[in-house]
């Protein structure tokens, strides 16, 4: 009987580490650790060029990268120096988050985060008054390398720091600068009213007046 249980575990735990190995790198990607915005992009879409077009002219080793992405085998790892591999993976987290802000304004795209915004990945707004009201990601620039993302509350109309410093080393260009506001114009009933409360100024519960 205990030989037929730990046979049992065994299996399981085979079962468990096999469903780790079968990750895609997508999924992966999206599940690390600071990684809580992004969405999964569908395979049809990167594998589509012309959703991937003139991205091989900002993307060092391109064509290794999508494969990475989209796990297709390459014997790549093979040829390339440890340090050339590095900079594969580091290329493909780039690649990623170029489709990705071009895949977050499509039909799909938006559909995916509204479930992300639902389940306030993206976290709520920092401000008193405002507290409970998720937030959407958007980037400062358009530009790689210009800023790091920041989050948008549709409340308040402010942006703010993520709260995690994982998300907020991540490129604001990965998201861009149009999203929140497509995003609210397609889910236009999402779009909350401003709240009239702001905070008072008081001394000895006496409002301060500007000089």
């Amino acid at each position: 009987c205990v030989a037929e249980e730990s046979e049992t575990d065994r299996d399981e735990s085979d079962v468990s580490g096999s469903d780790e190995d079968d990750t895609c790198w997508i999924s992966w990607f999206c599940n690390l650790r600071g990684n809580e915005f992004f969405c999964e992009v569908d395979d049809d879409y990167i594998q589509d060029d012309f959703n991937l077009c003139g991205l091989s002219s900002q993307v060092p080793y391109f064509d290794y990268a999508l494969d990475l992405i989209l796990d297709v085998e390459s014997s790549h790892a093979d040829m390339f120096t440890e340090e050339q591999n590095e900079l594969v993976e580091s290329t493909a987290e780039m690649l990623y988050g170029l489709i990705h802000v071009c895949y977050i304004l499509t039909t799909k795209g938006i559909s995916a985060m509204l479930q992300k915004y639902k389940n306030y990945d993206f976290g709520p707004c920092p401000r008193v008054y405002y507290s409970g009201q998720p937030c959407l990601p958007v980037g400062q620039s358009d530009i790689p390398r210009s800023s790091t993302v920041k989050i948008y509350c549709p409340k308040c109309e402010d942006i703010y720091y993520p709260r995690s410093k994982y998300q907020g080393n991540i490129d604001g260009a990965y998201f861009g600068t149009t999203f929140p506001h497509l995003f609210l114009m397609t889910y236009g009933h999402l779009k909350p009213q401003n709240a009239a409360q702001s905070y008072v100024p008081r001394v000895f519960s006496y409002k301060l007046h500007k000089p």
